[in-house]
């Protein structure tokens, strides 16, 4: 009886998955390509393969966390977002993955390589970072708590308040009488 249930076992590791027949497939037609029209699709699919890869990471990124935007623009440069800020591209040779992140002095790689492990480990990491980075900005520093200022017992006296703006008045105008006459003196 446990003979029928290991062979039943040893089917199961046997069998491949559609997932796995899928993924070997892109890669053989990506392999393939070498058309100039295809090139693009060619990046996509290599670029859908590294997605694919990076579906285990992002299963254990708490739904809370909402830093990622994981996804593949299909511009002119085909492009796997992993962030606003950081993105997988395909190398010159359509075969190497650029793992770069765009900061405000320029664009820095992070990771480079023709493996798809490589490029995973890396996008681990950068997660990782940008994860704990966000826990040190969610954390609340408390403000130190002032000591009020002393109350006074007597209420501190103005000086001069008014008496100022009178002698400011009485000088504008002592200036301006001063002005007049000498500009009368000086017609004559």
């Amino acid at each position: 009886m446990s003979d029928l249930s290991n062979t039943g076992n040893e089917a199961r590791e046997l069998r491949p998955t559609l997932r796995e027949a899928l993924r070997r497939a892109r890669i053989e037609a990506a392999d393939r390509t070498g058309v100039v029209v295809e090139l693009r699709d060619a990046e996509v699919a290599r670029l859908e393969i590294l997605n694919d890869a990076l579906d285990p990471l992002f299963a254990q990124v708490p739904d809370k966390v909402d830093l990622f935007d994981r996804g593949i623009s299909q511009g002119e440069t085909p492009r796997l977002w992993i962030d606003v800020v950081a993105h997988v591209l395909m190398g010159r040779d359509k075969r190497i993955y650029r793992f770069v992140q765009d900061t405000r002095f320029g664009r820095i790689v992070l990771a480079e390589s023709h493996d798809v492990p490589v490029i995973v480990n890396g996008v681990t990491d950068y997660v990782a970072r940008r994860m704990i980075e966000r826990e040190h900005a969610m954390v609340a520093t408390p403000l130190p708590v002032a000591e009020p200022p002393p109350v006074p017992l007597v209420a501190p006296k103005r000086r001069g308040g008014f008496g100022m703006f009178v002698l400011g008045v009485i000088v504008g105008a002592l200036a301006l009488f001063a002005l007049a006459l000498y500009a009368s003196l000086h017609n004559l």
